[in-house]
């Protein structure tokens, strides 16, 4: 089996996963899955190597994550490496799919941006006073 390259992205995070045949080991930037941190983030990223089963067990991965909060890293992580592990083999793209369809498809929504001369809020109006 070959090396796969690919990437998940979640807001401003993003993620780029590198499976290559090994024993199942994850490491997140350096650090073993078992170590990361929060407890959540860790088993969200869990979830495509759980629904692959022994397949997961074959490939290592190497993930670079940055930008973001941790929840949308871990989101992106898991993105990441649901589209390798479909890679290696497709017949768990409907198995993602029915399970979570954003285990395959990003995530496109992004934080709406200030509006010009209004520093409170994207929707906020200024406040007006007529005394």
């Amino acid at each position: 089996m070959k090396i796969v390259h690919k990437s998940g992205k979640r807001k401003t995070a993003i993620a780029r996963a590198t499976m290559k045949p090994g024993k199942g080991l994850v490491k997140i930037n350096r650090l073993y899955l078992d170590n990361y941190n929060p407890e959540l983030a860790r088993l969200k990223i869990k979830e495509p190597l759980m629904l692959a089963g022994e397949l997961a067990n074959k490939f290592d991965f190497e993930v670079k994550v940055y930008g973001g909060g941790w929840q949308s890293q871990s989101e992106a992580v898991r993105l990441a490496i649901a589209r390798c592990l479909v890679e290696a083999n497709k017949s768990l793209k409907t198995i993602y799919l029915n399970y979570d369809r954003r285990m395959l498809v990003a995530d496109t929504r992004r934080r709406e941006e200030r509006k010009p001369n209004d520093s409170s809020g994207a929707r906020a109006k200024r406040q007006k006073s007529y005394r």
